[in-house]
Order: structure tokens, then C-alpha cells, then sequence
């Protein structure tokens, strides 16, 4: 029967589908404005938002189960109006969707953000409460306020299952992301400076198998972390230049310096028409919990991350590959941090 996918054209749904469509699986894709990472694949699309219910009703018809991926990602404290019309009141329109159409089973992307960080010296996993402070990103507000919408379709009698990745990178990242968007800039020495501090990093395609065992394999209202490998700014640019072969900055600034210098990033960056990397809300998630348990989805669904470096590796070369990374590089092997 018919899988759709909303948020289909981002980087997990473009992975996704991909994955899906390799098992036989007819895909249905939920599209609401680009869709160029799902040219040339053999599925459905359906023009469509998250945010308007009928049309969630129309794509859902007939589907055995939604993956819902489609979110609003940010890096400002100022997001909050989108973010909820977006990632909360939308995510409320899928489960409605999903009860109304009589699908089987809701595998919904959530994110490590929505869950409390402290205590910084115990390893986070499911048991971890959902961020519910204003003082935290909206961001993270908002994946947890999602969160909560599908616990009360649950209530309601809906399967679904909830998957909690840490930060995700691979290849198929079309738009970019943002941390494609920081590979990309190393990668051609456009990045000035690094900062202290790291994150944990999966790749998208574990994060994607992970998914899809979840969705065939799970208990209902089953939750599970896919994490992959915590690694520091400063050894990802080690690791960029000793792929590509192209040396990096060496400038490093620690992160209280970076949280003060910020703001005027930002401006600059808004005054170039372009994304700001370092901003409060991402330096914050790079003095987050080092460690993230993927022990359930191991133990439950066999998840296994693949090294650090693999992923690295194969994201610049899909860069490279697609045009965005114009410039010969020679992969090198080497051990995975």
C-alpha cells in the first residue's frame, strides 16, 4: 500500500523516498513549494500544506503509513509565529489527517532539540523530559509542542511512532542545510573562523533505516534517538581538509567570545542575503550534551551509525558530485572519530 511523505523535498524526505522506492514501496510525496530533490524518481507528487487540512486529507487517502517530516528549521529566538503555524499547529493537522483517513500508522520526525539537555554528565534518552522553557530556542519549543500533539492522537487511538534525531548530514542535501551549508564553506575556505564545541552528527541515511524499521517494526507510541557520533567543529575541519585535500581556517574562537560577536555576524550576514551560521541559538546547541543513547533503536531495531568520517566523506562527495562543490577532490580513508 501507499507511503506518503510530507517534507518529502528536504534532506531526510529526499533520502527517504529514495530508500522507500528501492524496497518497492509505491511513495506518495507531499510537496509544498520545491521539489527538485525528487526529479526523476518514480513517485506521486501531490501539491499540498501541512498547514491546510484538506489537502492533508486528500494526499493521505488511501495510505498504509505518513512519515511527516515536513518542519520549519531555525536558528533564530524570533521564529516563534512560524514555527507554530509550521511545526505545532501543522503537525496537528497531520494527526487529524491521519485519523480522518483511517491511516495505519504516523512515524513522525521529532528532533534530540525537543528533549531537556540537563544533566549535562548523564546520557540522554528517551526518558528525558520535552523542553517546555521559554528561555529555550523556539526551535526546540516547537518540536516539543509537536511532540505533544502526537501523544494526544495516540490518546485518540492513532498509531504512530515518534523518531528523535540528533543533527543530520549526508548526501541528497539539495537546498542545503545549514550544516551543509558550513561543509560547503570549509570546504572552499569561506569560512573566516571556528568556534570551540561540536554536536552529535548521524548520518541520513541511518537516520532514514532507522525510520523505516520503526515504521514496520515498532510498538505503538515507540520513541527512539538516533543518534550518530559527537565530534568538535575544530576535528570536522581537520577531517574537510585532509578529504578534500583544501586547508582550513585555523582561526578558533572560543564559544563566549562567539556569543558575543553574534549579533554583528548576523547583520552581516542579512546585509549579504544569506543564512547566518553562527547565531545564539546554534552556538548554544554546540555546548550541548555530548552524550546521546542510541541504545533502544540499536537494541529494538538493530540501528548501527556508520563512522563519522564515512558520512563526511560521502556528503562531500555528493557535493561535489551535484555541482556544489566545485572542486577536484581526492577521498582519502582513514579512522572514524
Amino acid at each position: 500500500m501507499t507511503v506518503v511523505i510530507t517534507g518529502a523535498s528536504g534532506h531526510i524526505g529526499a533520502n527517504l523516498v529514495r530508500a522507500l522506492i528501492d524496497k518497492g514501496r509505491p511513495t506518495r510525496c507531499l510537496v509544498h513549494v520545491h521539489c527538485r530533490a525528487l526529479d526523476g524518481l518514480d513517485t506521486e507528487i501531490v501539491r499540498g500544506d501541512i498547514r491546510d487540512s484538506d489537502s492533508l486529507c486528500r494526499a493521505f487517502e488511501g495510505a498504509d503509513v505518513v512519515y511527516h517530516l515536513a518542519a520549519c528549521i531555525s536558528l533564530s529566538m524570533s521564529d516563534w509565529p512560524v514555527l507554530e503555524s509550521v511545526n505545532v499547529l501543522g503537525t496537528r493537522n497531520v494527526v487529524e489527517a491521519c485519523l480522518r483517513t483511517g491511516v495505519r500508522r504516523l512515524v513522525h520526525f521529532s528532533s534530540i532539540h525537543a528533549l531537556v539537555q540537563e544533566p549535562m554528565s548523564v546520557p540522554v534518552d528517551e526518558s528525558r523530559p520535552l523542553v517546555e522553557s521559554r528561555n529555550l530556542p523556539p526551535y526546540d519549543r516547537s518540536k516539543s509542542a509537536a511532540e505533544m500533539e502526537v501523544r494526544r492522537g495516540i490518546e485518540k487511538g492513532l498509531d504512530a511512532v515518534i523518531i528523535n534525531p540528533t543533527a543530520i548530514i549526508g548526501p541528497h542535501d539539495y537546498q542545503p542545510s545549514y550544516f551543509g551549508e558550513a561543509l560547503l564553506s570549509l570546504a572552499q575556505r569561506r569560512l573566516p573562523a571556528l568556534v570551540t564545541g561540536g554536536f552529535d552528527w548521524v548520518d541520513v541515511r541511518d537516520v532514514v533505516a532507522g525510520a523505516m524499521q520503526a515504521g514496520e517494526r515498532a510498538p505503538a507510541g515507540a520513541k527512539y534517538l538516533l543518534s550518530g557520533h559527537w565530534v568538535s567543529m575544530c576535528d570536522i575541519a581537520a577531517m574537510v581538509a585532509d578529504i578534500t585535500g583544501v586547508p582550513t581556517t585555523k582561526f578558533v574562537v572560543p564559544l563566549w567570545l562567539a556569543h558575543i560577536g553574534a549579533p554583528f555576524i548576523q547583520a552581516v550576514s542579512r546585509l549579504n542575503g544569506k543564512r547566518p551560521l553562527y547565531t545564539g541559538v546554534s552556538l548554544r546547541a554546540l555546548k550541548s550534551n555530548r552524550h546521546i543513547s542510541h541504545e533502544r533503536a540499536t537494541r529494538e531495531l538493530g540501528y548501527r551509525p556508520r563512522p563519522f568520517r564515512e558520512t563526511l566523506a560521502d556528503t562531500l562527495r555528493w557535493f561535489e558530485e551535484n555541482g556544489q562543490l566545485p572542486r577536484p577532490m581526492s577521498v582519502k580513508t582513514g579512522e572514524s572519530r
